[in-house]
């Protein structure tokens, strides 16, 4: 398996207390409790920070680069997402948030809410042009994308293979830099300012893509205090920067991309589970008739990211505010020539969660689960460390858990022992006494 397994989400060992918080929530089972401390397999993981949302220690962490990394570059482009708009209060004017970050230190922006118009576009053309493979699912969300690849192979050939606006956002702003400057690409940073770390593990093992054309991703739960100084300087300003509309910004929340679409065949899903639902009832079958599905691993869609600020459905409620004052569009293919915007080579499925190395060997595995969940008790209390029995015993039959690590069994193998040697006690005392007899 060559697969690059290469996260954003880590664990603080010293913050973690080894409660069973996060093996519940994880949605791919990546998490286990062994020794007192959480363990993250990398194989399962697929960077959606439920994690992060959910341990009360703070003990998982994501992993971006320090807003210092400015500094690494002669010219640095800063990359907004329309999600960053919904973190500010009665904000009416994109243009103050763009100028606040040149402000800040960045020498240029580009809109990713302009790509997403841009992909938006692109979009309608292949869904049209290509009716007879739909539905369509989104490719925006990263750690959907994680979640087919390793978790439901047969509908990796349903993922529309388009570039995600921030990776056409990053490609268009390099150019535009290098031609504004004259300098090489190396001088030039393109740094995006991150909702989730999902994004992060996009830009540093891109799975459609060679290369990722992002530098640096930096969080927005950092930029925003710096940001808030500035954008009081910013209001009186004229400057104009943005380059989007409204079906740029929707992008920010659940339904946005799919909105851009100007159709009404699509379903929108966000929150990990209900993504899960949305693929395993496609798996089945059951959406046939749609053209397009667009999922968020995040509640609320980016705005609900585990690096944002704002309550994910304030923020929503934000976007729609600030959507009112824009035009529908403003950046089209046809001012535009992109230099690449389909995937460079094919999502290849990883079988992380196989069990043996042959179908013989995972028949016989399956076998050997199926008696370990008819002897656990079937409560799945994560005790053990496991979110539920059936992990467990994958996790005994693949090495790396042991039958006593349920409480239920440790206690009857407990018992046992204690019975067996309550009769080695009574035999050597009943022994001693015929001894004395004779």
């Amino acid at each position: 398996m060559n697969a690059d397994f290469r996260h954003s989400v880590y664990l603080d060992t010293d913050k973690c207390k080894g409660c069973i918080n996060c093996i519940k929530r994880c949605p791919t089972q990546a998490i286990r409790v062994r020794n007192g401390k959480a363990e993250i397999i990398k194989e399962f993981c697929i960077d959606c920070g439920e994690c992060i949302r959910i341990c009360p220690h703070h003990a998982k962490m994501a992993l971006y680069d320090p807003l210092s990394v400015i500094d690494d570059y002669e010219y640095t482009v800063a990359l907004p997402p329309p999600s960053l708009y919904a973190q500010f209060n009665n904000l009416e004017d994109t243009n103050i948030v763009l100028r606040a970050l040149l402000k800040m230190g960045f020498d240029d922006v580009y809109e990713v809410s302009a790509a997403a118009e841009l992909v938006s576009e692109l979009s309608r053309k292949y869904i049209e042009e290509n009716i007879d493979k739909r539905p369509f699912i989104s490719a925006a969300c990263p750690s959907v994308v994680r979640l087919i690849r390793v978790r439901f192979p047969n509908l990796i050939d349903n993922i529309l293979p388009i570039a995600a606006p921030v990776d056409i956002a990053a490609s268009e702003a390099r150019k535009i830099a290098m031609k504004k400057t004259g300098l090489p690409s190396e001088k030039i940073g393109i740094i995006f300012i991150s909702p989730c770390p999902a994004k992060m593990t996009a830009k540093n093992a891109p799975l459609a893509f060679d290369k990722s054309d992002i530098d640096a991703v930096v969080a927005m739960k950092e930029v925003y205090p710096v940001l808030l100084g500035h954008m009081k300087n910013s209001v009186d300003d004229d400057t104009e920067l943005a380059a989007s509309g409204k079906i740029g910004i929707s992008w920010g929340k659940s339904g946005g991309e799919a909105g851009g679409l100007l159709t009404n065949s699509y379903l929108a899903a966000d929150g990990i589970e209900n993504v899960i639902k949305v693929l395993e009832d496609l798996e089945d079958e059951k959406f046939s008739d749609l053209d397009f599905i667009e999922l968020n691993a995040c509640f609320g869609g980016c705005v609900g990211g585990t690096l944002t600020v704002e309550n994910p459905y304030v923020a929503k409620a934000k976007l729609n505010n600030l959507r009112h004052y824009m035009p529908v569009s403003r950046s089209h293919l046809g001012d535009t020539e992109l230099d690449n915007p389909y995937f460079e080579k094919e999502i290849e499925y990883v079988p992380v969660f196989k069990i043996g190395k042959s179908l013989k060997d995972s028949i016989a595995a399956m076998a050997q689960i199926s008696l370990y969940c008819d002897r656990f008790p079937g409560l799945d209390c994560g005790s053990c460390g496991a979110p539920t029995c059936r992990a467990l015993a994958e996790d005994i039959v693949s090495g790396r858990a042991h039958e006593q690590d349920c409480i239920y069994m440790l206690r009857d193998y407990i018992h046992q022992l204690s019975q067996q040697f309550s009769i080695l006690d009574s035999f050597m005392g009943k022994a001693s006494v015929e001894g004395e007899d004779k």
